[in-house]
């Protein structure tokens, strides 16, 4: 398994940090290597990501699942691959504290099947700068959209 996790610190209350990531259209393209997305209800996503990563191009689906909404504080997520045998979790907190918001992302993917001995070195490699980048993408723009 895979593990990325991220904090920053925001200069906004918990209620702006709430007001951004609670809205999947407001950040959906800050997931590094996004390409695009289709809301099935508004707890289900299907996600699509193309890249590169050591010289192969690949294109990814997953379903996004919201298992929880905790306002202002908890978004839970499961992940599905479609294309690709891969589950995974994650979640985005938000602490308020001294006129700011310590915001945090974790994500968790596990590869399997037959393809997940090749997979593994991979998302181990990427899991972790894939969470980095989201947070600090988000962290920057809510600060310019608060």
């Amino acid at each position: 398994m895979a593990t990325g996790t991220h904090t920053v610190d925001i200069p906004v209350d918990v209620q702006a940090v709430w007001d951004y990531v609670s809205d999947l259209e407001k950040w959906a393209t800050s997931v590094p290597a996004y390409k695009e997305h289709k809301l099935i209800n508004d707890k289900q996503s299907i996600w699509t990501f193309e890249g590169n990563v050591k010289g192969i191009k690949k294109t990814i689906q997953a379903q996004v699942d919201i298992t929880e909404w905790n306002e202002p504080s908890n978004i839970k997520f499961e992940l599905k691959g479609l294309s690709d045998n891969f589950t995974g979790s994650g979640q985005f907190t938000a602490e308020d504290g001294n006129g700011k918001t310590t915001m945090t992302c974790t994500v968790n993917v596990h590869a399997g099947g037959l393809t997940g001995a090749v997979l593994t070195p991979i998302i181990k490699w990427a899991v972790p700068k894939v969470a980095s980048r989201l947070t600090e993408s988000i962290a920057r723009k809510i600060v310019v959209f608060s």
